[in-house]
């Protein structure tokens, strides 16, 4: 595991701003009750037993024509009459309220252009062929969180075109030649596995204030 770079002060717009870049890797940890669930779930896999810091990850696309950052993630989207559920692109900005999304971080594994080219594609065909998010696999992987032996077999909840945040990440490396976390399956990737990669090149935080 890489030794992270702290940024405190910066508002989540700036640090957006600073290390977004096609092909790294976004962690938030977000203020709904869900995430916090999600944050306390973890607990059996941090280093001191501790509600991780993050509950969401996602895949930064890069900077499209209509210059904002964009990424691509897979996850529930509530609005006003629409409800997007499963893997999709939104703008980074989604990310920029420090109330919703109070802890932030930026994961490089350092790709070449033909591995960030294939990460991208594949994470694209996910949103074009409508992957859907699965509660269920999620479950399963919250589950197993408490009996570490089974966090490498596979997911006993495991759904056809369906995946979650971080197995979603996780999956379109793995695809690409990159095991981001060894010796679990790729069903039971969490949000903290991706932030103790040992492929970590460099991860930059902005803690929680």
């Amino acid at each position: 595991m890489t030794e992270p770079i702290v940024e405190a002060g910066l508002s989540n717009a700036e640090f957006l701003e600073r290390h977004a870049r096609a092909g790294r890797i976004g962690l938030v940890g977000g203020a709904s009750p869900i995430d916090r669930a999600i944050a306390i779930a973890q607990k059996p896999i941090t280093r001191a037993g501790r509600p991780s810091a993050w509950s969401h990850a996602f895949l930064f696309q890069g900077r499209r024509a209509d210059g904002q950052h964009w990424v691509i993630e897979s996850d529930l989207e509530f609005h006003r009459k629409h409800v997007r559920l499963g893997v999709q692109e939104n703008r980074a900005s989604k990310y920029a309220d420090e109330r919703e999304w109070p802890a932030l971080a930026i994961l490089d594994v350092g790709l070449d252009a033909e591995s960030e080219a294939r990460v991208l594609a594949l994470a694209l065909e996910m949103v074009a062929t409508r992957v859907r998010y699965s509660l269920r696999e999620l479950a399963g992987t919250l589950l197993a969180l408490h009996r570490p032996g089974r966090r490498a077999q596979e997911n006993p909840l495991a759904r056809e075109h369906a995946v979650f945040c971080s197995a979603f990440v996780q999956h379109v490396f793995k695809e690409s030649g990159i095991d981001l976390v060894p010796d679990v399956d790729v069903k039971h990737t969490t949000p903290e596995d991706l932030s103790r990669s040992p492929r970590a090149g460099t991860l930059w935080v902005r803690p929680a204030r």
